[in-house]
């Protein structure tokens, strides 16, 4: 799960680069978007991706940000972001 807090004013910016770059590189990647939200009244966008590949989370996810499509993002969509936490979660 990753939690971010967009720049304000930003949001509307960061969605639309968000859903034309990241989603794709992701799911190029391998990963799966579960779902995106944002939090009403606030500059808060949550946001699950899943992972089930042959490599483990954090290889697949340094594999992502070392990629060459990922680092010639140009602007980076993330220069819209404040904040960015992200969390492992477990199915139970």
């Amino acid at each position: 799960m990753r939690e971010y807090t967009v720049r304000p004013g930003e949001m509307s910016e960061w969605i639309e680069e968000w859903r034309a770059h990241i989603v794709p590189l992701r799911e190029k990647a391998g990963f799966r978007v579960l779902g995106a939200w944002t939090v009403d009244g606030t500059d808060q966008f949550v946001w699950i991706i899943g992972y089930d590949g042959p490599r483990s989370w954090d290889q697949a996810n340094d594999d992502y940000y070392a990629s060459p499509e990922r680092k010639a993002l140009d602007p980076d969509p993330a220069r819209h972001l404040a904040h960015q936490e992200a969390r492992l979660m477990s199915s139970v």
